[in-house]
């Protein structure tokens, strides 16, 4: 008993140090959190100094939130671009929500098409993504504020003077960006039609959120709008349906949390002004800086700041927590039955079509590798090497629904971390590749022809079995052994290894490597 109870407290002490003592290079989470934390409080802080309502001041928080959270561009530039074009994309849905407050077929009507645009909208990238969140988020935000078109120019004020806070905060005040590029991301998997990840996305919201919608109203028809918004975000950044699926448990599991928390702290609060935006501050700081290592933390911190901010509009009560529970239930429950019956895409698929990308990878940084060695000045394994690295993360990311605890497919799962460990070995050996052929005493050795062309049969048997093998490693000449090329060898010979112990999970008995789920 008492060895159990130690067990459960090294778990929890463990979930706790993944967040808050996990990897944060150059402090990078710590800044942009602390930033979020400043850009917000400025937003209020202007809103309240224009004399607004409380009303138009959580709107304009609400926005200068999302305007830091959601751009993601790839250059600064861009950035500043996406922020100055998010008005655009909220206010004629604000005029829309505000308009049918009093029509609920209508409104619902609307409330789908905005969804299923906002999903559509990703297919065009960071820019896309950010603004159709922004879309749907002023429409959830109308419902969560019982906006009415009176209140309109007030709240238009708000948000507009909320997002040039945060990007004044952003790009002038404490511009990390400048400093610090955004983290790269691999290129989406090309597709057409409804084989496009983002087209079957939005059908699958849209089903997903009318199913929330309708349910949600049945359980309240003040708060439906939870079981919408739950939905809406378990969608976001999500590839096939057992990340979804995973993401639906995570979202229930901080809003538990959330919930638990919200009764000891929010409710005996009532509202009060300073404690609350003391308590608020935080909850976004942990909002941000749990955003990267877990969506259960980000979910828990988003929870509590919603009962907080409840209480500061004076309807906070233990019952309407409660509500938010089985709202939120509703709302996974609807995306649950959504991704399994509307266009599905399995782990399967997303995980195979994301292996094959690294696997090709890895052909063509050993044939740069094997050219530079050779004398090509102009190839260069790095960034084939720095590409590898972002792939394995996309494969790790769909990867992970099997290697959750909640994963009952054991076989399967085994099966992932064998793909994972054999793939990460790859990518060490690649990084040595690169770093001996960026050095100046390396040279070049015949075996090393040999070599890569092994290493490209290995690939080709993975990625198109039965196919005749294309070799693009250059013909070296046959000089003596020199140590560069001595440990070029060895890594090609490691990253054979690695292919090598790639053909059992990826080629098995079972039906599929990875999963049906």
């Amino acid at each position: 008993m008492r060895a159990s109870r130690s067990g459960r407290g090294r778990g929890g002490i463990a979930v706790l140090k993944r967040v808050f003592v996990a990897p944060d290079p150059e402090l990078l989470r710590l800044r942009t959190s602390a930033r979020a934390v400043l850009g917000i409080g400025l937003a209020v802080v202007v809103s309240y100094l224009m004399g607004h309502s409380l009303t138009a001041a959580v709107a304009g928080g609400l926005a200068a939130l999302l305007a830091l959270f959601t751009v993601g561009d790839s250059s600064v530039r861009r950035q500043a671009v996406t922020t100055g074009l998010l008005p655009a994309a909220g206010f004629p849905v604000l005029a829309l929500a505000a308009a049918l407050h009093d029509q609920p077929l209508a409104r619902d009507a609307a409330f789908l098409a905005v969804v299923f645009c906002g999903v559509y909208a990703r297919r065009w990238g960071p820019r896309g993504h950010a603004l159709g969140i922004f879309g749907f988020m002023m429409f959830f935000a109308t419902q969560f504020l019982h906006a009415v078109p009176d209140q309109l120019p007030q709240i238009y004020a708000s948000v507009a003077l909320a997002v040039v806070s945060a990007a004044l905060v952003r790009f002038g005040v404490w511009p990390i960006e400048r400093r610090t590029p955004p983290q790269a991301v691999p290129a989406p998997l090309p597709a057409r039609g409804l084989a496009r990840h983002t087209t079957r996305q939005a059908f699958q919201a849209a089903v997903a959120c009318g199913l929330a919608l309708a349910v949600g109203r049945l359980v309240s028809d003040e708060r439906w709008y939870w079981a919408v918004g739950t939905t809406w975000w378990i969608f976001v950044n999500t590839a096939s349906r057992g990340e979804t699926l995973v993401r639906g448990f995570r979202r229930v599991v901080g809003t538990v949390t959330g919930i638990a928390v919200g009764l000891l702290v929010a409710v005996p609060l009532h509202g009060a002004p300073a404690p609350t935006a003391v308590l608020v501050a935080l909850c976004v700081f942990g909002l941000f800086y749990s955003a990267g290592p877990s969506y259960s933390w980000m979910i828990f911190f988003v929870t509590v700041m919603a009962g907080l901010l409840y209480g500061l509009l004076g309807v906070l009560h233990p019952g309407l927590l409660t509500l938010r529970l089985e709202q939120t239930a509703v709302g996974a429950l609807g995306a649950a039955l959504a991704v399994a019956v509307v266009l599905p895409v399995t782990t399967h698929t997303a995980t195979d079509a994301w292996i094959q990308r690294a696997l090709l990878c890895v052909r063509h940084c050993a044939a740069d590798a094997a050219r530079r060695l050779a004398g090509d000045e102009a190839a260069d394994p790095a960034p084939r090497a720095a590409e590898l690295e972002l792939l394995l993360g996309r494969v790790r990311v769909s990867l992970a629904p099997l290697l959750h605890p909640i994963s009952p497919l054991r076989a399967r799962k085994g099966r992932a971390r064998q793909v994972m460990a054999a793939l990460d070995d790859c990518a060490r050996q690649v990084r040595g590749l690169a770093a001996v052929a960026a050095d100046p005493d390396a040279s070049h050795d015949a075996r090393l022809t040999a070599a890569c062309q092994r290493v490209e049969a290995a690939v080709q048997s993975l990625v198109a079995p039965g196919a005749p093998a294309e070799s693009s490693a250059a013909a070296l000449a046959g000089a003596p052994h020199h140590p560069g090329a001595e440990r070029a060898l060895a890594h090609l010979h490691d990253l054979e290894a690695a292919l090598a112990s790639l053909a059992a999970p990826l080629r098995g008995h079972l039906r599929a490597p990875y999963a049906e789920a």
